[in-house]
């Protein structure tokens, strides 16, 4: 089955909502006629000055994170409600630096999947190992734990409306990247997991992003691999010509 690849800038704590217009601006011009899908997720205070930015071009709104409630006392929280009333279109969930510096869990990322299906959003969900991780052998059994944590008990129409993203969380910001190897090899298993938990037809159909120091010059042959789907793009997604090659690499 041919899978669209699918490309994600996550635009993390960068860019006041001018500047990320006007990055938004430059991007429209490079992308507008892209194979790939294309979505860009700036921060929470740039999200309306973006959305107008990319008024009647294809590249996606995405937010960075959300609360699983739609409303209540938690204060610093945004609801996925306010997410769509925003203009987004889906959201990522469970990236490693929210596990590492917010204390997120499988659990409560379980419950943010939900919040964001329930509002039609589209979920990216991160997954990945530390290096510590790695070297001890546990990567499968740390991923796997994830995956099944974030999408147990969901019915195979709900488990075709997520993406997952692979992050090794030794290679994110650091400049090191998984091997093409490496990172098929874990998709491969994620796909396997994914046709246990929803049947063949799911497996096949959502699509595995790669992320951790994704650069013009590695991804071709990242998304050439047959397991890995598109990329979760991080520092290459703030400088245009970056991320528009990346873009075109994702064929």
């Amino acid at each position: 089955m041919t899978r669209r690849k699918f490309v994600c800038g996550n635009w993390k704590m960068h860019k006041t909502a001018g500047e990320a217009a006007q990055l938004a601006g430059e991007l429209r011009k490079l992308l507008d006629r892209a194979a790939a899908q294309v979505a860009v997720a700036p921060p929470f205070t740039a999200l309306a000055a973006v959305k107008q930015a990319l008024q009647g071009s294809p590249i996606q709104l995405f937010a960075q994170n959300c609360h699983h409630e739609k409303q209540g006392a938690f204060t610093g929280e945004v609801s996925v409600v306010m997410l769509k009333e925003a203009g987004c279109e889906g959201v990522i969930l469970g990236h490693s630096e929210r596990r590492q510096y917010f204390g997120e869990t499988d659990e409560g990322v379980a419950r943010k999947v939900r919040s964001a299906l329930g509002e039609g959003l589209h979920p990216i969900v991160c997954v990945g190992e530390t290096l510590q991780e790695r070297e001890g052998g546990k990567t499968w059994e740390v991923v796997s734990r994830q995956v099944r944590g974030a999408l147990g008990g969901l019915d195979p129409g709900q488990l075709r409306r997520i993406t997952l993203a692979y992050e090794p969380v030794w290679a994110i910001g650091t400049g090191r990247t998984a091997t093409t190897a490496q990172a098929q090899e874990v998709h491969a298993q994620i796909r396997g997991l994914l046709r246990e938990l929803g049947g063949a037809p799911v497996a096949d159909a959502v699509r595995i992003q790669y992320g951790g120091s994704v650069k013009p010059d590695n991804a071709a042959d990242l998304m050439f691999q047959p397991d890995v789907d598109g990329a979760l793009v991080g520092g290459a997604s703030l400088k245009t010509a970056d991320f528009a090659a990346i873009v075109a690499a994702a064929r």
